[in-house]
């Protein structure tokens, strides 16, 4: 039989609060300044510097204002530094709206064949609901990166600006949401009029169009072609004349994205170390790259991160932003929140109980710019490019603590050849399929 809560046990709960003078000391405390200024940890705060050993040099910290774009900010962050080292600019920003533009096209289409390939599912099963509840997210893993600069390029954001659309795309996405769930009720309503497949897919091309019109309303029409010409830092003038985004992206980027592979770090039973992982009806383009993580220790991952950074090469990675964060001045350290002095009590769960328990998963994307290694090689800690402004941290630049790295990094982006012989052997493998609810299935998209 369930137990309710006494009186008599809110009388023990108040006297052994009230012996407790600090408690008292911290109610009035966190009543009048909330718990993030009381826990705030002084020591913490004065011993956090921004200079790193290895530091690779970036322009102005971008911003996805209320968006949840962080995965793209991220990707062309990384892929603008190629960018700007062969056009030898000082700064360069790659157009966001570009691939949001994309990937909600391909999104739209990438669920409605799912609605189709799910309609003998009940509708109230817990597939379908998920599909439901995940038809048009604005977040998104690396390889759906890749899959939307292989398709379609990259164009410089002064070709294809934000739009208020982009910076604040709840609106759009609420309107959006809604007529992709009426699509997945008229397909399912075809079904069960006994449509064919091919049936449902011709209603689905006219859907698709109708959702085009929307999205560019929105977003814009991409270009497919555009006028490129610029002014290098050192003032000389270069004009390519027309170019495709496409050609753009091989001739004025020409980051190989086929060399690069997703590390994760998923300490839980479930999921052994050293095995190819996928996740079923993660995606956005259909026919494109599958998302495909590769599990390993945290060592082995962090060593990767760190080998990128000291060839000169940022590294796109994806973590819980929201644990042990001091947003304004962009800390990112599991102490800088005393929380166990305040509350007399500790927080016990592991990486892999945050995980298995729905405490924690990958929220985030952002960008490893720099890192501080001891005289042991060893990371003390980490430059992080956020893509939140230039007003937090250090002018839109963050400090990650090493511990902070252990705890709450889930994945990231590293080349091949930093992986040894055995792990891209793994690659070749087929991966253990997760099922879509899977705490490795989720999206970055804070903002």
């Amino acid at each position: 039989m369930k137990k309710q809560i006494r009186y008599e046990d809110i009388e023990r709960f108040t006297t052994a609060f009230d012996a407790e003078p600090k408690n008292l000391l911290a109610l009035n405390a966190v009543a009048k300044n909330g718990i993030g200024a009381v826990a705030l940890s002084r020591a913490v705060v004065n011993r956090t510097d921004h200079t790193y050993s290895h530091l690779i040099e970036t322009p102005e910290a971008t911003s996805q204002e209320k968006s949840g774009r962080c995965w793209l900010f991220a990707g062309l962050n990384t892929l603008r530094l190629a960018a700007m080292k062969k056009m030898n600019l000082e700064s360069f920003e790659l157009s966001q709206a570009h691939l949001m533009f994309w990937d909600k096209l391909e999104k739209a289409n990438f669920f409605l064949e799912n609605i189709i390939e799910t309609v003998d599912e009940p509708l109230d099963g817990r597939l379908v609901m998920w599909l439901l509840a995940n038809s048009l997210p604005d977040g998104g893993q690396w390889d759906m990166f890749v899959n939307l600069v292989e398709k379609y390029g990259v164009v410089p954001k002064s070709v294809m600006p934000e739009t208020n659309s982009s910076s604040d795309s709840r609106p759009m996405n609420v309107l959006l949401i809604a007529k992709l769930r009426e699509y997945a009720w008229v397909l399912r309503e075809m079904h069960e009029r006994s449509a064919s497949a091919k049936e449902m897919r011709q209603a689905k091309g006219e859907m698709m169009e109708e959702f085009y019109r929307m999205v560019s309303i929105h977003l814009g029409q991409p270009p497919s072609r555009f006028l490129w010409e610029w002014r290098d830092k050192d003032k000389e003038f270069h004009r390519h004349g027309e170019i495709t985004p496409t050609e753009f992206s091989e001739q004025y980027v020409g980051f190989d994205l086929d060399e690069t592979v997703c590390l994760i770090n998923a300490p839980t039973k479930d999921k052994p170390y050293r095995r190819l992982y996928t996740v079923q009806y993660l995606g956005n383009v259909v026919g494109g790259h599958a998302v495909r993580y590769l599990n390993v220790d945290i060592k082995t991952l962090k060593k990767a991160a760190a080998d990128m950074i000291v060839e000169g090469q940022a590294v796109w990675f994806g973590c819980d932003v929201g644990k042990m964060l001091e947003r304004e001045m962009g800390i990112l350290d599991l102490k800088v929140y005393d929380y166990e002095l305040v509350y007399g009590t500790r927080f016990k769960l592991d990486k892999a109980g945050r995980l298995d328990y729905g405490h924690s998963r990958m929220t985030h994307a952002m960008v490893f710019t720099g890192v501080d290694l001891d005289d042991s090689d060893k990371p003390i800690k980490w430059r992080v490019e956020n893509s939140w402004g230039t007003k937090l941290g250090d002018k839109g630049y963050m400090v990650m603590a090493d511990s902070w790295f252990d705890e709450f990094l889930y994945e990231v982006m590293v080349s091949k050849k930093h992986l040894p012989p055995k792990l891209l052997e793994v690659l070749d493998t087929e991966p253990v399929v997760l099922p879509p609810w899977d705490p490795m299935g989720a999206l970055a998209r804070s903002n």
